[in-house]
């Protein structure tokens, strides 16, 4: 129960401060929305970061890196999960499921908003 607190605590900490920083950039620029950008190459940076310094130095915690990196990070963006599980194919040489992975999140979350866009027109 206390894991599902400390993702909770740090996921709604992450959503709000993702809304925030898109709410202030994302109008920055016409046809690019800055602010979902700099939210998921900072998430990346930070789950890398987090990740990395809690392997090397025993840093934090399992269930303090659960608070930043599941929560936070999941919460200020899934981009970074799923770059952090790109690298792991990469790392490991398997390039067949990193193609794989990566064309079918990209193509079929697209086509799952534009479904899911159309299906809403019928309600």
């Amino acid at each position: 129960m206390k894991q599902l607190i400390l993702v909770f605590l740090g996921g709604g900490t992450g959503s709000i401060l993702r809304y925030l920083t898109s709410k202030a950039l994302n109008g920055t620029f016409q046809n690019f929305y800055l602010g979902t950008f700099l939210v998921n190459i900072i998430g990346c940076l930070l789950i890398g970061f987090i990740l990395g310094l809690s392997a090397k130095n025993n840093l934090l915690t399992e269930n303090q890196a659960l608070l930043l990196t599941t929560g936070f990070c999941g919460g200020f963006t899934t981009f970074s999960t799923f770059a952090l599980e790109q690298q792991t194919f990469l790392k490991n040489g398997d390039v067949l499921n990193f193609t794989i992975y990566t064309v079918a999140s990209i193509l079929l979350g697209i086509l799952a908003v534009m479904s899911g866009l159309w299906l809403s027109k019928a309600f």
